[in-house]
């Protein structure tokens, strides 16, 4: 029979999680998908066909018990996870005077310990399996300051997470078959921004880097891909 892999995704029901999803079924993965927006997921979930291919279920990445529930809901769907995607985030207007506090607060806990929660919740089977993915979304902004941005230094964590993921791995698990990829996008036609802007990536060309950084030979791991637009200077 058959073996086909499954990819765990955050932040999936829309923009790049939902993108990636689309594209990893079309490859033969299975997904499990978990975001905020119950009716966006079912709806994908539904359109990728169902149970056979994809498992939808509500998570809140800063809730732990969601984390945890869905990577259960994952194992007991499908008994296994290759490919952690941890997407899930949003941002913030720049500006240290702008916005809300409880929209940062919101924002640093969704894209930095959402990130760590997601890793804390699925690395014990990942480690037990021996092998596996996790890839994770950070930015071009997790390269360079942005002025004003808050934004960019949660993304700076994602790319530091990242980072000692795989050292945790090679040197207190003395694993090499588990598989860190980060993934740095410049700017993004993603529901992220209120209006669509010309010039951007697409979150299918994201999808595709991610499918392109999972399919590489199991002793390539591609530690980091900045994707941007064309007319973006780095």
């Amino acid at each position: 029979m058959e073996i086909r892999p499954v990819m765990l995704v955050t932040g999936g029901s829309t923009g790049i999680g939902a993108a990636t999803a689309r594209q990893a079924v079309a490859a033969g993965y299975r997904v499990v998908l978990g975001a905020r927006g119950e009716q966006a997921l079912e709806r994908l979930a539904a359109e990728l066909g169902g149970p056979e291919h994809a498992v939808a279920r509500p998570c809140d990445v800063t809730e732990w018990e969601d984390v945890q529930a869905l990577a259960a809901a994952a194992l007991e769907a499908y008994g296994r996870i290759d490919v952690v995607f941890a997407n899930a985030g949003f941002g913030a207007s720049r500006g240290f005077l702008e916005e809300s506090v409880e929209h940062w607060r919101s924002m640093v806990l969704t894209n930095v310990l959402g990130v760590a929660l997601t890793i804390r919740a699925t690395l014990p089977h990942l480690l037990e399996r021996g092998s596996g993915h996790f890839v994770l979304t950070s930015s071009i902004a997790g390269r360079r300051s942005l002025p004003g941005s808050l934004y960019s230094a949660t993304k700076f964590a994602v790319t530091g997470i990242g980072q000692s993921l795989r050292g945790e791995l090679r040197e207190m698990h003395q694993n090499t078959a588990i598989r860190v990829t980060l993934i740095e996008p410049g700017g993004v036609d993603t529901p992220f921004f209120e209006q669509r802007r010309e010039g951007r990536l697409e979150a299918e060309d994201v999808a595709r880097t991610v499918l392109w950084a999972v399919s590489q030979p199991a002793h390539v791991d591609i530690a980091e891909v900045l994707v941007l637009p064309a007319a973006q200077s780095v």
